[in-house]
């Protein structure tokens, strides 16, 4: 695969080695991959030990011996690399990967994820590193180390072609609002027609001015008002188109953040069961926890009767769901003898 993609030549061409160098850019990344693979708790490199056995005539080119193949070798590959910049370089190896898989880039996906970064800082090291955030708002984890990586693939595949890693933040959709005019300037200057297909980072109201000139395509969170409203009306509308015999769609036409724009709700079977199996959990685990402060009240004796009722309503008031509609009260006896009560022993207490 590494010679059909033309990696080491891709390499060669970018990374230029010197006259005197016995082993190419190009070479010692093919032969990080090939011995790097499934190293996972050691660093990529090229010892010759790993190579003795190997056909490096036939993986390479004739001439490369295992001797070849150590440790300054990676170090000057690795060095040039940044050098050269590891997203440029990535970024120009995969536009040439579109280009021999005929891949269109005129409808590319943005995807921008916030994840945790592991392992040890090293404060001696006078390399720029990553400013990273602590925290997580949907984790609700404060000592979460946390970094963005916006990346842009492929429509067909998800083929990557830009990868590009920002410092941690506490939300993604930032990123989108420093990005947006960059955006534009760039689809400026390719053909038309480009389009831009992108998650819910793309919906917030900053960056909806730049955004009104770029034709994109996004998908609406559930947690704006306008969705639940639309959701809610697309229910009872009959002018659903039926995609197959499980999915149907309905489209409508609306000025969101002062862009006209075309809605497009698609409703599924699966997508139905999972949100029913979701509402019965949620149900359940709301009984559970409206139903464990009750426990103390069945054995407790409440005098006058609308005590109870009281205590009832104070312990209401949290739930959420299931919400109180009626109660009714239990009447304790005890009878005035001791053993088993008789119909014709007088009560006590009621």
């Amino acid at each position: 695969m590494i010679k059909d993609f033309g990696l080491i030549r891709l390499i060669d061409a970018r990374l230029v080695p010197e006259e005197q160098e016995a082993s190419t850019p190009g070479a010692a990344v093919a032969g990080m991959i090939l011995k790097g693979l499934g190293f996972a708790n050691r660093p990529l490199s090229l010892t010759p030990p790993f190579f003795p056995n190997q056909p490096l005539d036939v993986l390479w080119r004739p001439g490369v011996r295992a001797a070849m193949c150590h440790r300054l070798t990676r170090g000057r590959t690795l060095d040039a690399g940044h050098a050269y910049g590891g997203a440029l370089l990535v970024s120009a190896l995969a536009l040439a990967g579109w280009a021999q898989a005929r891949l269109t880039p005129r409808c590319p996906h943005l995807d921008t994820t916030s994840f945790a970064r592991r392992g040890d800082e090293v404060p001696e090291s006078d390399a720029p590193a990553m400013c990273l955030t602590h925290g997580s708002a949907t984790a609700h984890r404060p000592d979460l180390p946390q970094a963005v990586c916006a990346r842009l693939v492929s429509h067909e595949g998800g083929v990557p072609l830009v990868s590009k890693r920002w410092a941690g933040k506490t939300s993604d959709t930032q990123i989108v609002q420093a990005r947006a005019e960059a955006w534009l300037a760039a689809v400026a200057r390719s053909p038309t027609p480009r389009y831009l297909v992108a998650d819910a980072p793309l919906d917030p109201e900053d960056p909806a001015a730049p955004l009104a000139q770029l034709g994109f395509s996004t998908r609406m969170p559930g947690t704006r008002k306008l969705v639940s409203q639309v959701l809610t009306q697309a229910l009872q509308w009959d002018r659903w188109h039926r995609l197959d015999e499980t999915t149907r769609s309905a489209g409508l036409e609306l000025c969101h953040y002062g862009m006209a724009q075309r809605w497009l709700v698609v409703s599924s079977q699966a997508a139905m069961a999972r949100a029913e199996a979701r509402s019965t959990t949620a149900q359940q685990r709301a009984w559970d926890a409206s139903e464990q402060p009750l426990l103390p009240l069945h054995a407790q004796r409440f005098e006058p009767p609308e005590a109870a009722h009281a205590a009832l309503t104070a312990l209401s008031t949290a739930w959420r769901s299931p919400q109180l509609d009626t109660s009714q009260g239990i009447d304790h006896t005890r009878s005035a003898g001791q053993g088993r009560p008789t119909s014709t022993r007088p009560l006590k207490a009621l």
